[in-house]
Formats: structure tokens, sequence, C-alpha cells
């Protein structure tokens, strides 16, 4: 498979003095799931937020190394970073949809594209809908806020609304931690889905989650990675003792 995202090199530093990440290189591989694990503080969260540029929005000192997509690296000055982050969208732990309805969570980031037509509207806000497998759930209630929701079909609204941007990566930090295993478990089958033709980089909450849906898998621990690799693999032999000890619980 071809490389969809190569990060070279990649050291970040925060003002409070934390080097958060450390000489971090790795090829994202397109059109499957990788999944970061690693106990907390390892560095997952701060990796996802360099790869849409989010960082800038935080207390970040110093960033070096290359981000590599779509040939250009995007940790350039210049970079167009709204642009970034239609491409390559962001899904938090925790949904925040919109204070609007259901229809309006998704045409609004359309509209602020651009988008005004109402058919071209209509017509996007269902395939992204039906892409998070919950058209079916709402289709008869798009005008209700979007807060009456279930927690997870909240969710699923978020990942809609990212989707309804066309985005060529997606990026998840631990979105089922606040979920029911129902809930978890539609989320799964939709990542899996939608990585045939959407790359998918998520950092799940638990190991059990990242073997279950990784193809590839890439271990962080204090700011480094240790290991990377095909999911299986990793999950079943790991070639670093430390890798080993975490998934068998040992540590973290």
């Amino acid at each position: 498979m071809a490389a969809k995202i190569v990060v070279r090199n990649l050291n970040v530093n925060y003002q409070d003095g934390t080097e958060s990440l450390r000489k971090i290189s790795l090829e994202i591989e397109e059109n499957a799931v990788t999944v970061l694990f690693g106990p907390a503080g390892g560095g997952k969260s701060t990796f996802l937020r360099t790869l849409n540029r989010l960082n800038d929005l935080g207390d970040l000192e110093t960033q070096s190394g290359q981000v590599i997509f779509n040939g250009v690296n995007i940790l350039e000055s210049g970079i167009d970073v709204i642009e970034l982050r239609r491409k390559i969208g962001m899904v938090f732990s925790r949904p925040v949809p919109l204070p609007l309805s259901i229809y309006q969570n998704i045409s609004y980031p359309l509209e602020v594209a651009g988008i005004r037509n109402k058919a071209r509207l209509d017509e996007a806000v269902e395939k992204a809908l039906r892409q998070a497998v919950l058209w079916d759930e709402v289709y008869d209630r798009l005008n209700d806020p979007a807060h009456a929701l279930s927690g997870g079909q909240q969710q699923r609204l978020c990942i809609a609304r990212v989707l309804a941007l066309q985005p060529e990566v997606i990026l998840l930090d631990e979105p089922t931690s606040a979920l029911d295993p129902i809930s978890t478990a539609k989320i799964e089958e939709l990542l899996c889905e939608i990585s045939r033709e959407i790359t998918v980089i998520i950092a799940p909450h638990n190991t059990q989650q990242a073997a279950r849906i990784g193809d590839y898998a890439a271990f962080f621990l204090q700011g480094e990675l240790i290991e990377y690799g095909v999911g299986k693999e990793i999950f079943t032999r790991p070639k670093d003792k430390r890798t080993q000890d975490y998934i068998e619980g040992r540590f973290g």
C-alpha cells in the first residue's frame, strides 16, 4: 500500500518545557486504520494534533521535522491551515455537536465552505449521515436539535460532520471512551467501512479496541515511537519487550 502521510524526525516541545514527541518517523498507509496505543502521556494526542496543525492553537514552543501530506510538508509556514483541516478532519473523545439542528450540524460547515444550493446541501447531508450509519435513525427528525440525540448518535453526527467535507484523512482521539458497548461497536464498524476510501488514524481508549480495528499499529511510550507495523503482528508477536509488557498489562 502507498503511504498517505510520511513523518520524518518529528519533535514537539511545549512552553512548560515538556518534550512531548522525540524523533518520530513513520509512514501512515493510505486507506487503512492505523491505531496509536500506549500509556497516557505517551504523545498520542500530540501526534494526532500535529497532523492537522491543531497544536498551533495551544502552548506549543518548538516543532521540528517533517510531516509530508500530498507531497507538502504541512509544518512549513504559509500552509493554508483551514484547508488542511478540511482534508485532515478531527473527531474528539467527547461529542460536541453544534447548538443547531441535526441537519444544520452537517450543512453549516458546508455553507461556510461556500455551498449554498439547497439540493446540494440536502444530498451532502444525507450522504454524510448514511456514511456515519445514522441516516436511518434520524431521517424523519432532521430539524430536531442535535443535543436531543444519544451520546453514541451525537458522536456519529460529529463524524458525519467531518465526512461531509470529504476529507482524505480522519483523526480520532478516543472517540468511544464515553460510549456504551453498542455505540462503540457501531463506530468501530463505521471506521472499518470508511477506511476503504479514507485514511483513518485513531488513538483508541484501550488496547483491546486497538487490536480489534487496527490494520497498522504504533506503540508510543514517553514521547517515543517504540514499535510500528502491521496490527496483527504487533499485537500477537511484538518485537520490543516494552510493547509486549504493555499489551499484557504489566505497566501503564
